[in-house]
């Protein structure tokens, strides 16, 4: 089995950069964000650039890359000029990622912000159905959340919910973040088994698609989503060592988002490839 592990990298550079930063720190797959993050402008990625990028990811058999929505989006959102706006973005990104080898788009589900868990998870469903007219390889996953404020997506049965209300479910799938299941009190460092057997039962592995892999600055059940560096927190590297050994993991694209910069993430990926290959 290939072990597909790769981290967070900066768009700024263009497209044909990211592959080649990613070959430069022995990474297969990696995530970026669409656009500023925070917002701001934009700089639309030009056909020649996207094809270097491309034959990056054919030539070296990358596993399927990920590209993360901004954060200022908010698919549920109770402003309804807001939600429009989210669906504009969302729907540009996958628009240019159907140009893209083999790419997944990731999102939040975003804060009810007191209209409802219920009403929340509707609201986000219909994002989706917006955006999925456009996607057609392109699978938009949703991301499972910690559960701070008034966040859903917190729990797999919050998650399922999204899912059974969408249209083309054949395009959407998750991401589960191990610091976001810690947060919002699954087990996964103490067994990953028990966690993937839960989520099978609620969702379906089928639907597991991506691993956003982070250790926690907080313990089981904080709420807090704030991230660690690999064995720096409260998973531990025994937890992570489960964690990336189990077989239904190890076959996915994981991506580390931990705090680090460049040589931080090459020294977690150098460390995570000799973890999974002396097991």
């Amino acid at each position: 089995m290939k072990f597909n592990i790769g981290c967070h990298l900066s768009v700024s550079g263009g497209y044909e950069k990211m592959g080649k930063t990613a070959l430069s720190i022995g990474a297969t797959t990696f995530q970026f964000f669409t656009r500023n993050p925070r917002g701001g402008s934009y700089k639309y990625p030009t056909d020649e650039d996207i094809g270097a990028l491309n034959s990056i990811l054919e030539a070296n058999d990358f596993a399927p890359i990920i590209a993360h929505a901004p954060y200022t989006l908010n698919p549920c959102g109770a402003d309804e000029s807001l939600r429009d706006y989210t669906k504009e973005v969302m729907s540009s990104d996958i628009c240019l990622l159907e140009k893209v080898r083999n790419a997944y788009y990731n999102f939040h589900p975003g804060c009810h912000v007191s209209q409802g868990v219920e009403t929340g998870i509707q609201k986000t469903a219909d994002t989706i159905n917006h955006i999925s007219k456009n996607a057609e390889k392109t699978i938009i996953l949703i991301e499972t959340m910690a559960g701070k404020g008034s966040e859903i997506g917190k729990t797999f049965e919050e998650i399922r919910e999204i899912i059974d209300r969408c249209h083309k479910k054949q395009v959407v799938g998750v991401c589960l973040d191990t610091c976001h299941v810690h947060d919002g009190g699954y087990d996964i460092a103490a067994d990953p088994d028990k966690v993937l057997t839960e989520f099978d039962r609620v969702i379906g592995l089928d639907k597991l698609k991506a691993i956003h892999l982070n250790d926690s600055k907080n313990p089981l059940s904080a709420h807090k989503d704030r991230h660690e560096k690999i064995g720096d927190g409260c998973l531990g590297i025994d937890g992570i060592t489960r964690i990336i050994t189990h077989p239904v993991i190890a076959s996915l694209p994981i991506c580390l988002e931990t705090p680090n910069e460049l040589d931080g993430y090459a020294r977690e990926i150098s460390l995570l490839k000799e973890i999974f290959n002396s097991k």
